[in-house]
């Protein structure tokens, strides 16, 4: 099991106010608020993509590389299941060149504030997005449908998309010029992911 990786995630409005649930439920800060920046290396004809496989460097406090794949687990649960491989690196730019090197391309930067909590058993993180905040919960299905009772949110809604695929859906609806999900890109434009969650 400790290579899957179990998580909900929800589209939430008030980001403040659902963090102050999750205090008053028994919740504690883990990790603080930080700045991540994320680039999702392909090939050229983004192979992994096709196979439904990411391949990350990721920067905050540390810099990270990941590797998700589809998981047999995931037909049989109500969550998003996922083989995950993470490990820590010493640096960003020369793990870059490594990709590069063997035949990987920057395919996509996506960047977010979040801050991680923690519920018992369930990891708890607040995402501010470009076009939106989110909440995910990692842990057990169990654990996370407790979680999910708990701060009063409404199973039905949970998302079991990630942000790139919710932002080709962005990109398609608004027909947005670019592929990257940055602040920068969605500065000054009155869009909300909602607008494609709605429907």
């Amino acid at each position: 099991m400790s290579n899957l990786e179990v998580e909900v995630k929800f589209f939430v409005q008030d980001l403040a106010s659902f963090r102050e649930r999750v205090l008053k439920a028994g919740g504690a800060v883990k990790k603080a608020r930080v700045y991540e920046r994320n680039v999702r290396f392909d090939t050229p004809d983004e192979a992994l993509k096709d196979r439904l496989e990411l391949l990350r460097l990721r920067q905050d406090t540390a810099v990270k590389v990941t590797f998700k794949g589809p998981a047999k687990e995931q037909a049989s649960s109500e969550a998003k299941v996922r083989e995950e491989f993470e490990v820590e690196v010493s640096d960003f730019d020369k793990t870059a060149v490594i990709f590069e090197r063997l035949g990987f391309a920057p395919m996509q930067v996506y960047e977010k504030y979040r801050e991680t909590l923690q519920l018992d058993d369930v990891e708890i993180v607040l995402d501010e997005m470009p076009f939106g905040n989110f909440v995910e919960l990692e842990g057990t299905e169990a654990g996370i449908k407790t979680a999910v009772s708990t701060l009063n949110l409404d199973w039905s809604q949970r998302i079991l998309t990630n942000y790139l695929s919710l932002m080709a859906q962005m990109k398609e609806k608004h027909n947005l010029p670019f592929n990257d999900l940055t602040f920068d890109n969605f500065e000054g434009r009155e869009l909300s992911i909602a607008s494609v969650l709605s429907h």
